[in-house]
């Protein structure tokens, strides 16, 4: 009798252990997201938090301008419901191959909305001009690098979460509420820093801060020349060009070869810094450039 009595009360709470199971599973399946880059990946975070998992094609030291995704990272995206574009070049060919491979993933510009600034040129001043500028120009990707333009991004990834999981979305507002007043913050923080330092001219190797450069009132004069290194004489006019406007640093960025950096910043008595837009977590990296930026230009 005692080991009948046994056998129905483990059957009376088979139902209980089976929606507890079950639970487990429902709480621990969040929705599969993909970005292209490591600054997506930490937005989609900082709205979808636990209720996503985000991965990014782009991994850290490589150049998302000429990406080509690894077959491992074509098989996670079958398993994707939401895809986070920014307008890479390299988008426009893998996009179709992989919503090919997975006809039910949500693809999602995160530039949507955007007036994108045209790629900086060498001898070109690059902070002021305007898209409506340059209609033929190649357009400048790098939207992430102001903190208002994420804020944008930020809603756009809010609005997307909340139509594929609707019972989560006060979650994902409220989320988007609290990133959105820490970027107003971040953005005040910023003016401080460079406070006086309006319409000062900087050199970066690939023009990747024109909209830092923009929303800060600096001025950004490219090295590199349609995603080539400088030839001699146009180097020489950069030297020049630095030397009359007294510029005595040049940003570099880690995904490049600091060469023609560091050729410019001996001839000017000068040193590089290193500036890496995309670092992961965004806004940390968008003090720590605007504390850069602050010493070294005059």
């Amino acid at each position: 009798m005692p080991a009948l009595r046994r056998i129905l009360i483990m059957f009376m709470a088979l139902p209980t252990l089976i929606l507890g199971v079950l639970g487990s599973v429902v709480a621990a399946d969040p929705i599969q997201v993909f970005v292209t880059i490591l600054p997506q990946q930490y937005l989609v975070q900082q709205i979808g938090a636990e209720l996503v998992a985000v991965q990014a094609l782009v991994a850290p030291g490589a150049d998302p301008h000429t990406y080509e995704p690894k077959p491992s990272q074509m098989a996670d995206l079958t398993k994707a419901r939401l895809y986070f574009s920014i307008g890479m070049p390299f988008e426009k060919v893998w996009l179709p191959k992989i919503g090919a491979a997975n006809p039910g993933l949500k693809v999602v510009a995160t530039d949507q909305g955007i007036t994108k600034l045209p790629m900086a040129e060498h001898g070109h001043d690059h902070g002021h001009a305007h898209a409506s500028d340059h209609a033929d120009a190649t357009l400048d990707p790098h939207i992430w690098l102001a903190p208002q333009l994420l804020k944008t991004m930020a809603q756009i990834i809010s609005i997307a979460l909340s139509e594929v999981a609707p019972e989560h979305a006060v979650r994902f507002e409220e989320n988007y509420r609290q990133f959105a007043e820490r970027m107003d913050k971040l953005d005040g923080q910023i003016r401080s820093l460079l406070a006086g330092k309006q319409g000062t001219r900087f050199i970066a190797f690939h023009p990747s801060w024109g909209y830092f450069a923009k929303a800060y009132d600096l001025v950004q004069i490219p090295i590199e020349i349609e995603g080539k290194e400088p030839k001699a004489a146009q180097l020489r006019d950069l030297i020049r060009k630095a030397r009359e406007l007294k510029i005595t640093v040049v940003f570099a960025q880690p995904q490049f070869s600091t060469r023609s950096a560091e050729l410019i910043a001996g001839e000017i008595g000068g040193r590089v810094i290193l500036a890496d837009p995309l670092a992961a977590d965004v806004p940390a990296n968008l003090l720590r450039q605007a504390q850069a930026f602050q010493g070294a230009l005059r």
